[in-house]
């Protein structure tokens, strides 16, 4: 979990790499925290922005709810920021074909594809043999947390600090403004055994 405020250029942040399904007990005292280190209120703040997929449904949703109700209590606007954004902007350079994962479990994979920081292939639900093949077909491969690939194919783990600030900028700079809604790159187990 990653809280982050920026006041004149300087960064405050908080991370949490493991939550243990703790999330709706340290998001709100997390927030209070790095608001705290910034000399910030809520109502100072431009926007509030928060990561609507893929990764943890639960920890998704948690995080989304409470950046809601911070907008809600304080007009302000809203920034939705998948986490293949906060993985491909953290390691934008220079055009290199970047493929950006969250674990699905279970030998599957979230992949959304980037070039010159656009995105070329849309979220997807890929095979292991599928993301391999993107790998050789020039695409590095990265994320924001360790995945099961590494054994057989470089991966390079960004930092979702840095990535999820690069990400915020970016998207507010092209405007992407608008509602929070949980991003969902495949169907629910009820909705493919209603098939």
């Amino acid at each position: 979990m990653s809280v982050v405020a920026v006041k004149d250029g300087e960064i405050y942040s908080s991370f949490t790499p493991d939550c243990t399904m703790r999330h709706s007990v340290l998001i709100m005292p997390k927030i209070e925290e790095t608001l705290e280190k910034a000399d910030l209120k809520l109502e100072d703040c431009d926007f509030f922005g928060a990561v609507v997929g893929a990764g943890s449904f639960t920890g998704i949703r948690i995080g989304v709810s409470a950046v809601k109700g911070l907008a809600l209590a304080t007009g302000k606007r809203t920034l939705p920021i998948t986490s293949f954004a906060v993985a491909a902007y953290n390691a934008v350079d220079g055009g290199e074909k970047r493929l950006c994962l969250v674990d699905a479990l279970h030998g599957y994979y979230y992949a959304c594809g980037y070039e010159n920081g656009k995105m070329v292939i849309e979220p997807s639900y890929l095979s292991e043999t599928e993301v391999l093949a993107l790998n050789k077909d020039g695409y590095a491969l990265c994320g924001c947390s360790d995945l099961p690939l590494s054994e057989k194919a470089r991966v390079c783990q960004v930092n979702p600090v840095t990535g999820l600030v690069n990400a915020a900028q970016s998207l507010a700079k092209e405007d992407k403004f608008g509602e929070l809604n949980a991003l969902y790159v495949r169907k629910s187990s009820a909705e493919e055994n209603l098939k």
